[in-house]
């Protein structure tokens, strides 16, 4: 028997350790975002159009016209008032033609400058930048607001926070009434506001409008714009290389990096950008303008301006960052050339149109009649016989005075021999208001045959000039 020794080697699989399940986010979480004070020339022209807007929009429901509000749309008698002008719901078209000619300016401003509307009008903007002020009243500047959020909750945390949401909120609820006062007269509004009897659907407006304004200015602000704002999303399809928008100019400022403002960046080579990134600080949608175009840019210039600041600290030429297009930065064009290029065909088209339409609105209100009538056919009287054999038929005029005085019509008719008004023919119409006249029309019982017959109603403004036709029919029974 063989007595040598065998090793036994027993080969034990390796069985993987068991992966940790990990859960992987598909959202990025919401960072807030501190945007920095900048001042220059386009946050000149934002401040600017703060108070510009805001003087019109609260200023406008407290200018008056004669002896009433100067705009004011009175949904519940039906009538708009805009300074001497009265608007019916049948001047609808006028409505449209704004709209279309709001749309039409959009798409200008856009192929000409990109978000202009967004950057320096758009009621979003507006308010966060009103709220951003006060914010900045009450907590400090960007730096300071950042260490305090970080801190604990403190008496001096807690009490800035409070103050600074109240005057939000008044300014919110403040707006929020001036809106309905567009609606309903302000004073009447005001007045009903002090003795706690405003009806509820001004209540909620009021509320809703201004709540709406405190959460989309205070809290959303760059949420809205990136999110929630259609325009952001379909902006790229009137943008073509010929529009001016907020560029860094990447030849120039990369390789980027840290310098002394002696130092020789040649030597050191360096592009002009400092890699400070206070243009990042002060955007208000947190974007770096220097990865390029981005749909989240309102077009402000608020990176403009602080990028110049730093050149001018540097004793660099300014223009790093720049409004201009992008066939003037691959072609190197010079600002004369640029502008040449901005007015390319698209923008005389889109200008030609929109001054079109104006015009054509501008000259149907000039020629616009200050009245209007309809004309209806009284159905719960027949066309009928009466004394002295004549034919009558009976019809009601609506006739609605758009004029701000009492006005006098006269009430005329046309169409067949002999065909006469045996009613009132002249009627007084209160201002601004309608009135439902019956007229009586007879005309001789021979004038036509059986049946239905064209005729016209002429009615003429006496105290103003004015004249309107109607066509209508005048029936002759069998």
């Amino acid at each position: 028997m063989n007595n040598e020794t065998h090793e036994v080697r027993k080969v034990i699989p390796i069985v993987p350790q068991e992966a940790e399940e990990v859960l992987i986010s598909l959202y990025a979480s919401h960072e807030k975002i501190y945007p920095r004070s900048v001042s220059g020339l386009f946050s000149s022209w934002r401040w600017g159009m703060v108070f510009l807007t805001q003087l019109v929009f609260y200023g406008l429901p407290w200018l008056e016209w004669g002896q009433r509000q100067a705009i004011l749309f009175d949904l519940g008698s039906r009538r708009f008032y805009i300074f001497g002008l009265v608007l019916y719901p049948q001047d609808f078209i006028y409505l449209t033609g704004i709209l279309v000619i709001s749309a039409l300016s959009l798409f200008l401003f856009t192929a000409v400058a990109g978000r202009l509307w967004c950057g320096y009008a758009c009621p979003q903007t507006v308010y966060t930048e009103i709220f951003l002020w006060i914010e900045k009243k009450f907590e400090g500047d960007r730096s300071a607001r950042m260490r305090r959020d970080a801190k604990p909750l403190s008496l001096d945390k807690v009490g800035r926070k409070t103050a600074k949401h109240l005057v939000w909120l008044a300014v919110a609820l403040w707006t929020g009434f001036t809106f309905v006062g567009y609606f309903t007269p302000i004073k009447d509004l005001g007045l009903e506001f002090l003795q706690m009897s405003m009806s509820s659907w001004e209540v909620f407006w009021t509320f809703f409008y201004g709540f709406a304004t405190y959460g989309n200015a205070g809290f959303m602000r760059e949420q809205v714009c990136k999110h929630m704002c259609p325009y952001a999303r379909f902006q790229s399809a009137m943008f073509d290389k010929d529009t001016l928008i907020v560029t860094y100019d990447e030849e120039r400022g990369e390789p980027r990096g840290a310098r002394s403002r002696k130092a020789d960046i040649t030597t050191l080579n360096l592009g002009a950008c400092v890699d400070c990134s206070l243009c990042v600080q002060v955007c208000p949608t947190g974007i770096d303008i220097r990865k390029g175009l981005q749909y989240e840019c309102i077009g402000c210039g608020a990176c403009v301006d602080v990028c110049d600041t730093v050149m001018d600290k540097m004793g660099y030429a300014r223009g790093l960052i720049k409004y201009t297009t992008e066939n003037a930065m691959q072609q190197h064009w010079t600002q004369a050339q640029t502008l040449r290029h901005v007015l390319r065909p698209r923008v005389l088209v889109y200008t030609a149109i929109l001054a079109t339409i104006v015009m054509a609105m501008l000259v149907s209100l000039a020629l616009r009649t200050p009245f209007k009538v309809n004309v209806v056919r009284d159905r719960g009287v027949m066309a009928r016989e009466v004394a002295g054999g004549k034919i009558e038929n009976v019809y009601r005029l609506q006739v609605m005075n758009a004029t701000e005085a009492p006005q006098h019509y006269k009430i005329t008719v046309s169409g067949l021999p002999g065909l006469v008004v045996t009613s009132e023919d002249v009627v007084m119409v209160a201002s601004t208001e309608a009135r439902v006249v019956p007229v009586r029309v007879q005309a001789p019982a021979d004038v036509a045959a059986p049946g239905s017959h064209a005729m016209q109603f002429q009615i003429d403004a006496l105290d103003s000039a004015g004249h309107l036709t109607e066509k209508s029919v005048f029936l002759v029974p069998r």
